[in-house]
């Protein structure tokens, strides 16, 4: 297969609610565009994208997959993602992978809370935006009222290029083919809507604007320019009208790919950047593929047959079987032993990667999502901005089934995390509980489906300990004199110190403002390591204590018996002492929650939240009947709350939890916290 220039490339990601039908999506795609012989079933498993057994199990994606077809001379590298809140860890990176994000919504289900989330994400990370309007041949579908809707939730700049015809039957072009000016729509005209994105295009370009007011029209194919800066400014949205069940609209979406959407010379570049904190500063990645290389790693994946694959995207360069690149600030590079282009679970191996190809990289142990690979041994610290993930705050305590496992278990784990950016694992000293944490309980279920299925452990499993916080509300100081005699050689460490607030979210401070020697420097990391284990452990309840300046500022020290132990146990028993003084106070998750639910059981939700501590702030229309409320709750009120949602809406609702702070629990759940914690001690 001959390689295509970068002018002949294009990458999109399909992004949006999992009821808009992207997967079968992207089957009709590569159907009509001669990729595959017939369209798979997402209900009968036979899909490209959805080739992972418990995806065909479950009937819906659960990862992002790649697949790639040609439209013409046009090279395009798709990636359909999963379409559940819960698998953000899959999705959102695929938006740094491309030039375009293709926001699919269901024509009968309208703006679902996920579609808005990623119209935000990829503006605020810069990447072109197409509307992809789904089952457009549905009974009872309205496209003049979604498209209203789809104005009103993002801007006037969404316009459709292509207008439904025949109640959905067919979609006609109204930006180039001029021999459709008079066919019959369901809505609108196909010159009412040309004139319209002529004139959201030329606004960008002074020149045009005066030959268009001059003119009356400017012929499309002279907008190039002009239309790939709307694109990228965000002046303009396309949206496209398609029924991925009948194909009415497909070949109209290729040409809209092939056509409209840019190339990678031609998108807004992904923000790298050299050196660390403030000092970072900017690098632009070049889509040149005489230069130096620049890509990064989006997605891994532990292949049965060949590995742990790195999934990467070229910004800069040309990379080849037998390339020398670094990974980051490494300083050994590695071996391209083979290049793959993915499509689906199948890969086939490619002799380059130019900047914007995807591409597969296999064997690579150094290789980790979001690492950047260059061939420049200089380039030190080179990072992509980071993304902005949900923080996972659903936890499952777990352990294996048979004693022996734990090693075992911990291993695959670990696989699991680093193939999922909002997967974390962590063992909480406090309780010898090694939790899981995800975005939701499907994802949860997903992680141990994948452990049992996939990968034959058995496992135990048990709601975890809330992840309960100490802090405290006044300054205070803390002295402790450590002595221990035993007959030979003694112990000896005194330290006085102060603790002072900080605002929420500063984490822990610590401050050396010793003079004179009184604990000598090298006694100082003792001191520290004592301070820092205390507060990892908790002083009222049992739980880690932050947001506090910790200063040591003064002490004793004996030239014999001062040992690193002495001054280890000093500084952990004065500042437990300073924080008990210090009005301390249990801090509690507060998470964000976007509920949606038919309107009808509305007030039932509310009321409930707000028997919960839990406060609304709003409500957002769903479409199709359908409301989410906005809001925020304590974490340790919503155990089981699907099972309460379900009840509540006779199984319609669903909902979802993002991290927001911390604040401090009322006093009565203050005291029951560190009565239990009183209790656990003493046992």
């Amino acid at each position: 297969m001959p390689m295509p220039d970068i002018a002949a490339l294009r990458t999109l990601a399909l992004v949006g609610p999992a009821t808009a039908g992207k997967t079968s999506l992207v089957e009709a795609l590569l159907w009509k565009a001669g990729a595959i012989g017939a369209p798979g079933s997402v209900e009968r498993g036979t899909t490209v994208s959805d080739h992972d057994p418990l995806e065909r199990k479950a009937l819906h994606s659960l990862n992002s997959s790649l697949a790639h077809f040609r439209i013409g001379d046009v090279q395009t590298h798709l990636i359909d993602t999963p379409g559940a809140p819960e698998c953000l860890g899959q999705s959102l990176p695929a938006l740094e992978a491309v030039e375009t994000a293709a926001v699919v919504i269901s024509a009968t289900a309208g703006v679902e809370p996920m579609a808005r989330k990623m119209m935000e994400w990829a503006a605020q990370r810069g990447r072109d935006r197409l509307i992809v309007v789904n089952k457009i041949d549905a009974q009872g579908v309205n496209p003049q009222a979604l498209l209203q809707q789809i104005q009103a939730e993002f801007g006037r700049e969404c316009l459709p290029v292509n207008l439904p015809a025949g109640r959905g039957a067919r979609v006609v072009d109204c930006f180039y083919n001029k021999a459709d000016a008079g066919t019959a729509t369901d809505f609108s005209s196909v010159e009412q809507a040309h004139r319209a994105l002529v004139e959201q295009v030329v606004e960008v370009d002074a020149a045009f604007v005066e030959r268009y007011l001059n003119d009356g029209d400017v012929d499309p194919a002279e907008l190039h320019a002009p239309l790939e800066q709307a694109l990228r400014e965000g002046h303009l949205i396309p949206v496209c009208f398609v029924s991925a069940r009948t194909g009415a609209g497909v070949p109209e979406l290729l040409e809209v790919i092939a056509r409209l959407l840019p190339n990678p010379g031609e998108g807004n570049p992904p923000e790298f950047l050299r050196g660390e904190g403030a000092q970072a500063k900017p690098i632009e990645a070049v889509p040149d593929p005489a230069k130096h290389v620049l890509a990064h790693v989006f997605k891994i994946t532990q292949d049965p047959y060949v590995g742990k694959m790195g999934i990467i995207r070229v910004h800069q360069g040309t990379i080849t079987r037998d390339s020398q690149l670094f990974v980051g600030d490494g300083r050994r590079p590695f071996k391209v032993g083979h290049l793959f282009m993915l499509q689906g679970k199948e890969f086939a191996e490619v002799p380059r990667a130019l900047p914007g190809d995807l591409c597969a990289i296999a064997k690579v142990e150094e290789l980790h999502f979001d690492a950047v690979l260059h061939d420049a041994a200089e380039d030190d610290h080179i990072h992509l901005k980071p993304l902005e993930f949900p923080v996972p705050v659903h936890g499952l305590a777990i352990e294996p089934k048979r004693r022996g496992d734990e090693q075992r278990l911990h291993e695959i784990l670990q696989k699991l995390v680093s193939e999922d950016p909002c997967l974390r694992v962590e063992h909480v000293p406090a309780t010898n509980e090694s939790v899981v944490y995800g975005l939701g309980e499907l994802h949860l279920r997903t992680v141990l489906e994948r452990l049992t299925e996939v990968h034959k452990c058995e496992v135990n499993t048990r709601p975890p300990r809330i992840a309960y916080r100490e802090t405290i509300t006044a300054p205070a100081e803390g002295h402790f004199r450590h002595k221990k005699q035993t007959g030979g050689a003694g112990q000896f460490g005194e330290v006085f110190l102060k603790v002072e607030p900080l605002p929420r979210g500063s984490g822990f401070e610590f401050v050396d403002q010793v003079k004179g020697g009184a604990i000598p420097y090298n006694f100082i990391p003792a001191v520290e390591k004592g301070v820092r284990q205390a507060l990892e452990q908790g002083v009222i309840a049992g739980y880690p204590v932050v947001d506090l300046r910790v200063v040591v500022y003064d002490g004793k020290h004996h030239s014999v018996d001062s040992k690193e132990i002495a001054f280890i146990t000093a500084g952990r028993k004065a500042v437990i002492a300073a924080v008990q003084a210090a009005a301390p106070n249990v801090l509690e998750p507060i998470v964000n929650m976007e509920i949606a639910a038919p309107e009808a059981n509305i007030g039932d939700i509310t009321g409930d939240l707000s028997s919960r501590r839990g406060q609304v702030n709003g409500t957002q229309s769903g479409g199709n009947g359908a409301l989410t409320v906005v809001g925020q709750a304590p974490l340790s009120e919503l155990a089981s709350y699907q099972s309460r949602l379900n009840a509540l809406t006779g199984g319609q609702g669903s909902f979802r939890l993002e991290f927001s702070h911390y604040e401090p629990v009322p006093p009565t759940v203050q005291r029951q916290l560190v009565s239990q914690y009183k209790v656990r001690d003493e046992a």
